[in-house]
């Protein structure tokens, strides 16, 4: 009998190093993700976690090491509509006049033939508006909006493109409850469909029960990779670590959350 076969791998960094200004940031760091998994990306503020991301998608080169999305060196990656990226939370327009649509439409660009928008591109920005809770408010201006839509509008705008795989950077970071319930739920509906998705967090949250691996790093290293390690009462405490299981016979302190 056949053995099952390995998902193919969407995201991969092997021996990935970064500075920034004259401090390494990346010291070698592996980091895979499979199509279909939900990959947390822990560590203390410094640890090296918005640089890794930012590394995968070409926005800050590589000292060192190799990037491939989709099997494909990044050098030589074009297909940008199957990834969609949430930033750390920033204004949704950067003072720039515009309504939530206009802005959520931009993220349609890449899928949208000789720059006219057609039946299926307003569908899927109505469909992005309406995921994240905003569609009585699609033609408001983005600077009424409080943190928390912002940050919504700017998942939305991800989710537009209809990606296969969302890299979504601190999404729950200064975000009120209900925005974060409604994130937490739109997050649930892409799983669901089968998205592949990798989240920078500072904790776990309640996006935990989505969580199929969790990557820990400090100082710019990888210190865990396997199942995603708990962090209530004392374990949450800045400078707190922690033994967590890495193999049977072989612990693996995770300077963890703070």
């Amino acid at each position: 009998m056949p053995e099952p076969s390995t998902p193919e791998a969407v995201i991969s960094m092997r021996g990935a190093t970064a500075t920034l200004g004259a401090r390494a940031v990346l010291r070698g760091v592996d980091l895979t993700v499979h199509r279909g998994e939900v990959v947390a990306l822990l560590g203390a503020n410094g640890s090296g976690k918005s640089t890794a991301v930012r590394s995968a998608i070409g926005q800050v080169p590589l000292t060192g090491g190799t990037v491939e999305l989709f099997g494909t060196p990044l050098r030589r990656f074009r297909a940008w509509s199957r990834v969609g990226y949430v930033p750390q939370r920033t204004t949704a327009a950067g003072g720039v006049p515009a309504t939530i649509r206009e802005v959520v439409s931009s993220g349609r660009l890449s899928r949208t033939k000789l720059g006219l928008p057609g039946r299926a591109d307003r569908a899927a920005v109505d469909r992005a508006i309406e995921l994240v809770g905003l569609s009585d408010r699609a033609k408001d201006s983005v600077n009424a909006l409080s943190g928390g839509q912002h940050q919504r509008v700017l998942i939305a705008r991800a989710l537009a493109s209809e990606p296969e795989v969302l890299i979504m950077d601190e999404p729950m970071a200064g975000v009120d409850l209900a925005s974060q319930e409604i994130l937490a739920s739109t997050l649930r509906e892409q799983v669901a469909g089968g998205a592949t998705v990798l989240l920078v967090l500072h904790e776990l949250g309640a996006l935990e029960p989505l969580i199929d691996r969790a990557i820990v790093l400090r100082d710019g290293c990888v210190m865990h990779d396997g199942p995603p390690p708990e962090a209530v009462g004392q374990h949450a405490l800045p400078g707190h670590d922690h033994v967590h299981p890495h193999a049977a016979s072989e612990p693996v302190r995770t300077g963890l959350l703070t």
